[in-house]
């Protein structure tokens, strides 16, 4: 296990990168975390990408702390110029995390992990479990979101599609089931609170530690 690692920059307008689906759905799941963030302490999102959700966040949730990350050092580069940008203080700098590995970041009172499950292998999730119910204080959470399946309930054409698209350009990827992530989850002392339906076919997944 290492220190994650800051994210030195300089910067640049040319860094920013977007994801138009942000903005259609930060609202959405900004109305979820009201009922489910702490008091206090740090918030770690895992799989931060453009860095636009955390940026928006933070300016909604100013009595938490921040705490960006990513593996992608082109979504760093992104992270950090949306933060300049921000000049949000309760946002920190961005740290590299894979989420397949272990990580070492202290005092966490809850996690983020949104639109990374199916566009990453499964180790990824099992990172993401494995880390949570090693980090999180009792009772903690661990909010993820995006697509998925559920054993016995049709799923959207839509998200077919997205599935089969997904597979076609990485046979590790595609939309996993609620069920597999739940069970995944159980291995680690974090049990499944809410399962929330969200705009375009997403779910929002609560766990407790």
């Amino acid at each position: 296990m290492s220190d994650p690692k800051p994210f030195v920059f300089e910067p640049s307008a040319e860094a920013k990168r977007t994801a138009p689906a942000t903005e259609r759905n930060r609202d959405a799941i900004t109305h979820v975390l009201k009922g489910y963030l702490p008091a206090q302490g740090t918030v770690l999102e895992i799989a931060s990408g453009t860095g636009e959700h955390i940026v928006h966040f933070a300016a909604q949730f100013q009595h938490l702390a921040w705490q960006p990350s990513d593996s992608d050092p082109l979504a760093l580069a992104s992270i950090a110029a949306w933060r300049a940008e921000s000049g949000g203080e309760n946002l920190l700098a961005p740290v590299e995390v894979d989420a397949a590995a272990d990580w070492k970041v202290p005092d966490i009172s809850a996690i983020l992990c949104i639109n990374m499950v199916h566009i990453s292998p499964w180790e990824a999730t099992k990172g993401l479990m494995r880390n949570a119910g090693r980090l999180l204080p009792k009772g903690g959470v661990l909010y993820v979101y995006g697509p998925f399946r559920q054993q016995n309930r049709p799923t959207a054409p839509s998200n077919e599609e997205f599935d089969r698209n997904l597979k076609s350009r990485n046979s590790q990827w595609g939309l996993r089931f609620v069920e597999d992530v739940a069970q995944e989850a159980s291995l680690h002392a974090l049990h499944l609170d809410q399962i929330i339906e969200m705009p375009a076919n997403n779910l929002s997944l609560l766990f407790r530690a």
